[in-house]
């Protein structure tokens, strides 16, 4: 199963349900668009791209994004946790990226996410913060 090329929308559908948000994550990932990715946050919006480092900015997070979609693999995500509290949801999530990538090597990341989202005033969740790997060390494309 690959990235989904039939996906054509310039625009994603995000969710009333802060459960669900995790799952419009998923669908733009899949897409393969990094456009599409950023989507699902706020315009400041912060990407935790490793302990200490963060982008907060759209252009930032795209391209952070992007070393992800390079990859060329859907994402898969199973939110453990979410709490609401009025327009602010702290979500824990899990997800991985399996299978093998355009050069025929066999790739398996996988994190739990500590996200931050909030609701904005169309209704829709958007992360604040997404730190994809937690308190983990991170990831690096390289090794």
């Amino acid at each position: 199963m690959g990235i989904d090329d039939t996906l054509h929308a310039t625009t994603l559908a995000l969710t009333d349900d802060p459960g669900q948000h995790p799952h419009v994550f998923a669908r733009a990932f899949n897409t393969g668009r990094g456009t599409v990715v950023d989507e699902v946050y706020e315009p400041g919006g912060v990407l935790v791209t490793e302990p200490g480092r963060s982008v907060d900015t759209a252009a930032e997070r795209v391209g952070a994004n992007q070393r992800f979609l390079d990859l060329g693999l859907p994402i898969a995500v199973n939110p453990r946790q979410v709490y609401v509290a009025d327009d602010i949801a702290l979500l824990i999530v899990d997800w991985v990226i399996d299978g093998t990538d355009p050069d025929g090597r066999h790739v398996h990341v996988e994190g739990t996410a500590t996200d931050v989202a909030r609701r904005g005033v169309d209704g829709r969740w958007r992360y604040v913060i997404d730190n994809p790997f937690g308190t983990a060390l991170g990831w690096s494309p390289a090794g």
